[in-house]
């Protein structure tokens, strides 16, 4: 099974147990890490794994991927939702088809797979995933 865009299920029922903490100041740290497309992650991956992550010539992309700084979580109406800043890997040489979002705060735990449509590449360049506007319905996770 390819990639598969989706917040995953163990997610949904952690956010119940109160698992994650995704405040801005003082919450979990985030992270995201990139895969090619021979990658099987989507609604059924628990944790972070090394398999089929990306690998990058130097060292600007480590693995495990890189720290997200996180905007919080803010309420419109009533849609609850969060984002993140855009995060830039540094003159990197890769080739990423999508990527997850885990907290490495809690063991690993996977809370969104995203896939980007097609691989995406950077040669001996900047490697940036760009994370939508944060509002009730643009924001990459809302609880409608």
């Amino acid at each position: 099974m390819p990639i598969a865009q989706a917040i995953c299920s163990s997610f949904k029922q952690q956010l119940f147990e109160g698992i994650h903490d995704f405040e801005a100041v003082g919450g979990d740290t985030f992270k995201l890490a990139l895969y090619t497309s021979a990658a099987t992650i989507g609604a059924a991956t628990t944790v972070y794994t090394t398999s089929n992550e990306v690998s990058s010539v130097g060292t600007n992309y480590p693995a495990g991927g890189g720290t997200l700084v996180s905007l919080g979580v803010s309420l419109s109406g009533t849609t609850a939702f969060l984002d993140f800043n855009d995060l830039t890997f540094p003159n990197v040489t890769l080739t990423a088809r999508g990527c997850l979002i885990y907290n490495s705060t809690e063991t690993d735990k996977a809370v969104a797979v995203f896939d980007f449509g097609s691989d995406k590449t950077a040669t001996d360049g900047d490697f940036t995933v760009i994370f939508p506007a944060p509002t009730s319905t643009t924001a990459v996770i809302r609880l409608v």
